[in-house]
């Protein structure tokens, strides 16, 4: 049987461009190159798109490195409506041969968000994970609280503010409604990055300050004491969890800094060690939020879980880090899916998923 060529994406005009280097890495060595050609696709911090080798992503292994604009590599351009070659040259370099599936190894804005899958959708590319509709929906936490919410799935309360209305809230407004401390984070961002925990007025006014700097809207949200819980999820029409797994952060909480710049900045339990109930409930409950949200592929679903059992979902990640501490490959792994065989499985899922949309019909013909 000839190899599939995959494309693995990543990089990206994001504030966690640094971490998609480390993730796109773990994933290009975790190929099986028996089944699969592998390419490297890069996007550097100005947006652009180009050829990488594998020289280039190991040399980006550090917690800060980045793609250097216009310097790393062939640039590339991905065109719309191309029936073979959607990826080509913009210069000398001629383009890449067609790719079977993509690889979107991409976190944040910018990669996460719809944004590429709906490039890649235009170009007629299979790609892995969540398509327009469920990448939008869960980059933005405040689209995904409403639909949770409405769906009666429980999620800590929260309000969402804009510049102008942040500008006129206070932290004592703020406190009398859902207490002190809260928490305060960007609704479109990733990683932890722009989120505080909020004590005071002048921690309120730097929380709210730090949060703007990455969208145009943030989120204040109650502070809810419990066990941060993860679960992994696999899959397309019938998506199935992972054990769940617990993260002890060493920090104040689970930030930038304790995720990815300090090694010891968290513990992992695998499995979390939850009661058998509780563990089938948060279990039963992250499938929910990934159907709910219209993911597809892969997607991680965070909980806080209360001492008394209750659960709240946190967030979801429709595309979760890849890096060698990352969670969603660690929970399939200890569920009995290898790092290999899980890269395998959300190659043939995007392929799946992208010959059953062919065959949606695209013209209307009337008595058909």
């Amino acid at each position: 049987m000839a190899k599939k060529r995959v494309g693995i994406l990543f990089g990206g005009k994001s504030v966690e461009h640094e971490v998609s280097l480390q993730s796109a890495r773990n994933v290009y060595e975790a190929v099986d190159r028996a089944k699969f050609d592998v390419v490297l696709i890069g996007i550097d911090k100005a947006g652009q798109w180009h050829v990488c080798d594998a020289a280039l992503l190991g040399a980006a292994a550090s917690p800060s490195a980045e793609l250097a604009a216009g310097t790393a590599g062939d640039a590339l351009a991905l065109v719309p409506g191309a029936t073979e070659h959607a990826f080509v040259g913009t210069g000398s370099h001629r383009g890449l041969p067609p790719l079977d599936v993509v690889f979107p190894v991409l976190h944040g804005t910018y990669g996460e968000d719809g944004t590429v899958q709906g490039l890649l959708k235009l170009a007629n590319v299979p790609f892995v994970g969540a398509g327009v509709l469920g990448s939008a929906v869960g980059m933005d936490k405040d689209v995904a609280k409403r639909l949770l919410r409405d769906a009666g799935i429980p999620v800590a309360r929260s309000v969402t503010l804009t510049e102008r209305t942040a500008a006129v809230a206070t932290f004592e407004g703020l406190a009398a409604k859902f207490g002190a401390p809260f928490f305060v984070k960007p609704a479109n961002s990733g990683s932890s990055v722009g989120v505080s925990k909020v004590r005071d007025a002048a921690g309120w006014a730097a929380a709210r300050t730090a949060a703007l700097r990455y969208d145009r809207k943030l989120l204040v949200e109650e502070f809810i004491q419990g066990r941060e819980i993860e679960v992994a999820v696999l899959g397309n029409d019938d998506p199935q969890a992972s054990v769940p797994g617990e993260i002890v952060p060493q920090h104040d909480f689970y930030s930038y800094e304790a995720k990815y710049l300090d090694e010891n900045g968290a513990r992992l339990r695998i499995p979390a060690g939850l009661p058998p109930a509780i563990s089938e409930r948060v279990r039963q409950l992250a499938v929910a939020a990934f159907q709910v949200l219209e993911c597809a592929g892969m997607a991680r679903v965070d909980f806080f879980v209360c001492a008394d059992g209750r659960a709240y979902v946190s967030e979801i990640n429709t595309i979760p880090g890849f890096t060698k501490i990352s969670m969603y490959p660690k929970l399939w792994e200890a569920s009995g899916v290898p790092y290999p065989r899980l890269i395998e499985r959300l190659l043939d899922l995007a392929i799946e998923r992208h010959r059953r949309e062919q065959r949606i019909e695209t013209s209307y013909r009337p008595g058909n």
